[in-house]
C-alpha cells in the first residue's frame, strides 16, 4: 500500500474520437452503445462507467494510451446512447448484475477480443470485480477506483444518514422530497416508490434530488458544473432510477459476496485507486478488498475524495494503464 509520492503528475492524454461504434442487441429487447478508439491494433481494455446509470463520457477515453490500447466504451443497460432508456419507461426488470456481465461478455465475443483489461470506478469497480469473478480467464488486469462492494453498510452509509453528517447542507436537499414522518425510515425504500410515482413531477423531483445528492458530495471540493449536470432531468431519471433498483434489490448479489469470492482475483494483476476523504466509496472498502486480495496494489490518495478526475487519482490511474500497456 502506498500513499501519493510528491513529484510530477500524470494527466489524461490528448481528446481522441472513435474510429468505429455501434449498437449491440444483447437480448430482451435491449441494444447497447458500444464505442471503439485508439489502436485497432493495440492492447485490448474496456471500460465500465459508474452509477449504476451514469453513462459514458469522451474524457474516460483518455485514461489510455491511444497508441497502445484498443479502448472500447460502452452505456450500461438503460443509459447513455443504449436503449430503450429509463428515462423513456425502459423496462427494469431486465436490468440486473447478471445483465450486465452478460453484456460485458457478449461485447467482448462481438468484438473477437480474447481478453482485456478491465478498468471501472465506483459502480464501475463492482461490475468489474463481479466480471472478473464470473470470467477470470477473460481478463488480463484490473485497474479500479473509488471501491463500491455493494454491501448494505455502504449504502446505509451514503443512503441512510452516516454522509449526511458531513454534508448536512446536501443532505437536507436530498431528504426534501421525503415526507417528514418517513425520514427515519429507508430512504433507498421511500425513494423507490417516489421515483416511481405516478405523477411525473413527483418522480422527477425525487430523481434530481437522488442525483445531485451524488453529484454533490463526489469531488473534495465544490463542483457547481457537477451538480448542475447531475440535476439535468433527462439524466437524473435515468441515473436515480437505475442506481436506486440496483440497491433496492441489494444489488442482486449476496451482502459482501465480491470479499468472499477475491480469492478468484489471485492471479489478475490489480492497482486500486482509492480518494482518502471519498465520501461516496469510503476507503475501508479499498482497504478491505487489498486485504482479501493481497497481490493487488492500493494507493490511497490524501488530497482526494470520489472524483476520477482530480489530480491525484488521474495520475495513478494513468500510471497504472501506462505500466500495463506492454
Amino acid at each position: 500500500m502506498s500513499s501519493q509520492a510528491v513529484g510530477e503528475l500524470r494527466t489524461l492524454y490528448p481528446p481522441l474520437e472513435p474510429y468505429e461504434s455501434g449498437h449491440l442487441d444483447v437480448g430482451d429487447g435491449q441494444q447497447m452503445y458500444w464505442e471503439q478508439s485508439g489502436n485497432p491494433a493495440g492492447r485490448p481494455v474496456v471500460f465500465l462507467h459508474g452509477g449504476p446509470g451514469g453513462g459514458t463520457d469522451p474524457a474516460q477515453r483518455r485514461f489510455f494510451d491511444p497508441q497502445a490500447y484498443r479502448i472500447v466504451l460502452l452505456d450500461q443497460r438503460g443509459c447513455g446512447r443504449s436503449t430503450p432508456h429509463v428515462a423513456d419507461g425502459a423496462d427494469l426488470s431486465v436490468n440486473t448484475t447478471d445483465h450486465l456481465i452478460g453484456d460485458v461478455e457478449a461485447l467482448r465475443e462481438h468484438l473477437d477480443i480474447e481478453s482485456w483489461q478491465v478498468f471501472g470506478g465506483s459502480w464501475g469497480s463492482t461490475l468489474a470485480l463481479a466480471y472478473a469473478q464470473r470470467h477470470p480467464g477473460r481478463v488480463t488486469e484490473l485497474v479500479l477506483r473509488g471501491i463500491f462492494l455493494l454491501r448494505r453498510s455502504e449504502i446505509d452509509w451514503y443512503y441512510n444518514g452516516g454522509a449526511g453528517h458531513v454534508f448536512p447542507e446536501q443532505w437536507e436537499q436530498f431528504l426534501s422530497p421525503v415526507p417528514e414522518p418517513e425520514r427515519s425510515g429507508d430512504l433507498v425504500e421511500v425513494y423507490h416508490r417516489l421515483l416511481h410515482d405516478d405523477d411525473p413531477d413527483v418522480a422527477t423531483r425525487a430523481a434530481i434530488a437522488w442525483s445531485t445528492w451524488e453529484g454533490a458530495t463526489s469531488s473534495l471540493f465544490p463542483k457547481p458544473d457537477r451538480v448542475e449536470q447531475s440535476a439535468e432531468p433527462r439524466f437524473a431519471r435515468a441515473f436515480a432510477r437505475i442506481e436506486n433498483h440496483y440497491f433496492h434489490n441489494r444489488g442482486f448479489i449476496g451482502d459482501g459476496q465480491l470479499l468472499r469470492d477475491a480469492d478468484v482475483l489471485a492471479d489478475i494483476p490489480g492497482v486500486i485507486v482509492q480518494g482518502r476523504y471519498d465520501i461516496v466509496c469510503p476507503a475501508t472498502s479499498a482497504w478491505e478488498l487489498h486485504k482479501a486480495w493481497p497481490t493487488s496494489e492500493l494507493h490511497i490518495i490524501d488530497d482526494a475524495g470520489h472524483a476520477a478526475l482530480e489530480p491525484g487519482i488521474v495520475h495513478q490511474l494513468v500510471s497504472a494503464t501506462d505500466r500495463f500497456r506492454s
